[in-house]
């Protein structure tokens, strides 16, 4: 069953009478609800071109966690073959938030880091919802100076509200983890191509996405904090996270204009949990353009063109 969020009750209304239509029609052959329902679903388009066409940045937000959305398990099974999981960071434990390992996209091995939430309770607990720990960013390390060492293209794809900031993980290091893994995508020698694929949060997506192309999906977010957060240090009240989320700038539209990302991946209509396999494919086509224009680049070139870029942000402004 669809998940519905608040502001699609027009299009829940509308789908239900469908449903429901077609359930009748099920339940009792000699009733004709063709024509009716093609003019319902004629009503859903149109209501979902309508709302989706100027959402705000809370609704977007909205968008980007929900929990039909597709998530790295989703996108590793479309775009990649071979992919063999590496687990641990040869220091203390696995984290399953971020899935690293290797595989081959269109034939070409790469090394692919990403962060997984979960998509029901089970899988949720065990991908501590997408918040990776100290050990899960020194995996990710593992698999950088691996992929560095061979030569290999990585490819990142980021999905998390924030590093997890549990006790245990301060206690761990989990400042000076992120901070190593960032260091470590800038200095690569390998092209790096990053997407956010829902949420962006804080040094605990840049930690994996200083890329040498970064890339968002339509309705993702990404920002140094959630909107709760800010909500709840700027004016100690989380219930003003729609208005944080706007003064923040955290869509995609305003992050490609701040010159944060190189450009936007379109979604279907309805966000990308309507049409998992289009929202992957059209993921797959970018990144496979970044790579015939990153893959000839020396390896100096790349690292000097990813450290400039991440240097030039805000500078125009």
């Amino acid at each position: 069953m669809h998940n519905y969020l608040d502001f699609e009750k027009p299009i829940s209304d509308l789908e239900g009478k469908i449903l429901e239509l077609k359930k009748l029609a099920a339940e009792d052959e000699s009733i004709d609800t063709s024509e009716e329902i093609s003019r319902l679903e004629s009503r859903v388009r149109d209501s979902m071109q309508d709302i989706y066409s100027k959402l705000n940045a809370w609704q977007k937000t909205q968008v980007a966690r929900h929990p039909q959305r597709p998530h790295f398990v989703d996108y590793a099974k479309q775009l990649f073959t071979d992919f063999t999981p590496l687990a641990g960071d040869r220091k203390f434990a696995e984290d399953a938030a971020i899935q690293a390992g290797l595989g081959r996209f269109n034939g070409q091995p790469v090394a692919i880091i990403g962060q997984e939430k979960g998509s029901d309770t089970k899988s949720r607990l065990k991908h501590n919802f997408g918040s990776p720990r100290p050990e899960g960013y020194r995996k990710a390390i593992r698999v950088l100076e691996l992929a560095d060492r061979f030569s290999l293209p990585v490819i990142t794809l980021i999905d998390t509200a924030g590093a997890y900031p549990g006790v245990g993980a301060e206690e761990r290091g989990q400042a000076e983890a992120i901070a190593r893994s960032t260091e470590m995508c800038l200095n690569a020698k390998v092209p790096i191509i990053s997407v956010v694929i829902g949420e962006g949060g804080s040094g605990g997506a840049i930690a994996i996405a200083t890329g040498n192309r970064v890339y968002m999906l339509e309705h993702a977010i990404y920002s140094v904090i959630s909107p709760e957060g800010a909500a709840s240090i700027l004016w100690r009240d989380s219930t003003r996270a729609k208005e944080a989320a706007t003064n923040m700038r955290i869509t995609s539209d305003d992050l490609k204009s701040l010159g944060v990302i190189d450009a936007i991946i379109p979604e279907p209509l309805g966000g990308a949990h309507r049409d998992p396999a289009t929202v992957i494919e059209a993921t797959g086509k970018t990144i496979e353009a970044a790579m015939k224009e990153l893959v000839p680049l020396s390896g100096s070139q790349l690292r000097a063109e990813r450290r400039q870029k991440f240097l030039d942000i805000g500078r125009s402004l």
